[in-house]
């Protein structure tokens, strides 16, 4: 029992690196090369898992080996323009200025209710108001509507806005007060102490949430009573 623990665990981890390592890519936007790589790591880690008859090594190995040629295939597209689009692919048009590319479509073997489906997800009822829709090559479709099309913005409307977009950080997290965000927002514990203490909280375990963006606007959240 204690020996199939460590290697679940052991093998875990493993997987959990090697992924982590491949990149912040969820599974539906792994590229073919990276799908074909992450299948085969999990394929390899459930024998050694389920067999105590075959020696550990005989998993770990074949997954730094795909690991290694991951890393490899990774710099050589980036090295690379033909080599990437050898393993990667590249993007195809299959709609320009309102019209299907049909040859496109066969070659993607995409076909149109696929395609009304997608356009649907994102709001698009009307191929005519397309101007571009690329077929990217993880497998989702970019579209680009005519500019008559899309909403009006305030440039467009000759409006000055004053930019009040600004990045939260948060500062405490479930009673965990988060260093690096403090001093990346330029406060100071006292400051944390004083928001605190405004706020009503005794203490930060008190605190569920912090955060506050350049402006000094802050988000607080007591914890709930349990």
């Amino acid at each position: 029992m204690i020996i199939a623990f460590a290697r679940t665990v052991l093998l875990y981890f493993l997987i959990m690196a090697a992924l982590r390592l491949m990149g912040k890519r969820q599974l539906g936007e792994l590229e073919p090369a990276e799908l074909v790589i992450a299948l085969l790591i999990s394929d390899l880690a459930a024998v050694p898992m389920q067999d105590f008859g075959i020696p550990l090594l005989n998993g770990i190995i074949p997954i730094l080996t795909l690991l290694a040629l991951s890393m490899l295939m990774s710099y050589g597209s980036l090295k690379s323009i033909r080599f990437r689009s050898l393993f990667c692919g590249t993007p195809s048009l299959l709609i320009r200025d309102g019209v299907v590319l049909q040859d496109s479509m066969r070659k993607n073997r995409f076909t149109t209710d696929e395609l009304i489906e997608e356009l649907r997800t994102q709001g698009i009822s009307d191929i005519a108001s397309v101007k571009y829709a690329m077929l990217e090559t993880n497998g989702q479709l970019s579209v680009l509507l005519r500019s008559d099309c899309q909403p009006l913005t305030a440039k467009q409307a000759g409006l000055r806005v004053e930019d009040d977009t600004f990045l939260p950080i948060v500062i405490i997290s479930d009673g965990r007060l988060i260093r690096k965000n403090l001093d990346l927002s330029g406060h100071t514990d006292s400051w944390v102490d004083r928001e605190i203490k405004k706020h009503g909280a005794s203490s930060r375990r008190d605190v569920f949430l912090l955060m506050v963006d350049a402006r000094g606007k802050t988000v607080f959240l007591k914890k709930e009573a349990q």
